[in-house]
């Protein structure tokens, strides 16, 4: 057993690039920096890494859904019309628009594995379904988010700010329960007698995350304080991060990526696994379209367009292997930073759509290109 594990050049390769957007973007469009567009920059960044963690519990097994994005419009649909057109009370509308994603998705990952059929396939129909049923639901027309009236708490979700003081207060219990947590995972492995990083690499972590935390708070207190959707992406990071380093499931959503055969020889419910992910993809798919509809300020035909192609690179940039069995929720938020960084910055740039589609989809590519890369010969 080895009580030193030393660092990989992705551990350092994914900051670096983050930190090379970001400096290129401030030297290209000042205003990048600014108080304003950096709060905008976390409600953007919240709405892509939320359906990003949902992608990664997905991809672990090794599967992926191409529907994600469809399906964003639909929840965010089917909850919008429930609200404004029915008069429904927003909290019982997005509480059945959240059950309905993880039945949906549940279903689906169902069929997926009992059928023996290929997620690939399975999703692609699904997005072309999602997107028809998306369409009939607002009626091809535009439903409105309004800041008052019975959807007032539907708009919140991306116009509500909680203050300074009481992000200072909730950051202190983060890092707290950062390393309580970093120390929990430490006794753990040493006591399988798994290989673990050492103190001053794990102090370095930690204080890393501390910091960045710190400027996070600092940042956003410039403009309003921070956003909502930054507080329901932390709730969801830490349950997945719960869910994947410390329950069963985790451990075996990692074993069926990494060689399902040999998994489900070892006893581990292969198809109850990878069901539960589709299931928690389901419901993070559905507060991701209440987020996205909401920062749209209103459900349209185009709301979700390509967003599981982000999704998929943020993964993929954060080091998750799309053959599963690889990846890290740390990983995942700076893969998702890195296309949020990119998208923000060249619409400040004002440059033109075709342009955003040949960049997005180059750092897809080059992505996956680093991804083998650096993994050949494992």
């Amino acid at each position: 057993m080895s009580d030193h594990r030393r660092p990989a050049l992705r551990d350092f390769s994914i900051p670096l690039a983050l930190l090379a957007v970001m400096a290129f973007f401030a030297v290209c469009a000042p205003e990048f920096l600014s108080a304003r567009n950096l709060s905008n920059l976390m409600v953007e960044l919240s709405i892509t890494a939320t359906l990003a963690m949902g992608m990664l519990l997905v991809i672990l097994p090794g599967h992926i859904d191409l529907s994600a994005g469809s399906g964003v419009g639909l929840m965010g649909g089917v909850a919008s019309v429930l609200v404004f057109h029915h008069g429904l009370a927003a909290p019982l509308a997005l509480a059945l628009g959240l059950a309905c994603g993880v039945l949906i998705w549940t279903a689906m990952g169902a069929f997926i594995v009992r059928e023996r059929m290929p997620s690939f396939i399975v999703t692609l129909g699904a997005l072309l379904i999602f997107k028809g049923l998306f369409w009939q639901v607002i009626g091809n027309a535009t439903v409105p988010v309004t800041p008052g009236g019975v959807s007032n708490l539907y708009a919140l979700l991306t116009t509500y700010y909680l203050p300074e003081r009481l992000g200072w207060a909730l950051a202190a219990l983060i890092v707290l329960a950062l390393v309580l947590s970093s120390a929990a995972e430490r006794r753990q492995r040493l006591a399988h007698g798994f290989d673990v990083e050492s103190r001053e690499t794990r102090f370095l972590r930690l204080f890393i995350a501390a910091q960045a935390i710190a400027l996070f708070v600092l940042v956003t207190g410039q403009f309003r304080g921070i956003p909502l959707p930054s507080l329901i992406l932390g709730v969801v990071t830490f349950a997945v991060y719960v869910l994947t380093r410390h329950t069963p499931l985790g451990r075996h959503l990692y074993a069926i990526g990494g060689n399902a055969e040999a998994a489900l020889v070892s006893g581990i419910p292969v198809q109850k696994a990878v069901i539960a992910a589709f299931g928690c993809m389901g419901g993070i798919v559905a507060v991701t379209g209440f987020m996205q509809t909401a920062y749209a300020g209103s459900s349209t035909t185009t709301v979700g367009e390509l967003m599981e192609l982000d999704a998929v690179a943020a993964c993929v940039i954060g080091g998750v292997s799309l053959r599963g069995g690889r990846g890290s929720v740390l990983g995942v938020l700076l893969g998702a930073l890195i296309m949020t960084a990119l998208i923000n910055g060249m619409t400040l740039m004002a440059l033109q759509p075709e342009h955003k589609f040949i960049a997005r989809g180059a750092v897809l590519i080059v992505a996956v290109w680093m991804d083998m890369r650096l993994n050949r010969g494992r």
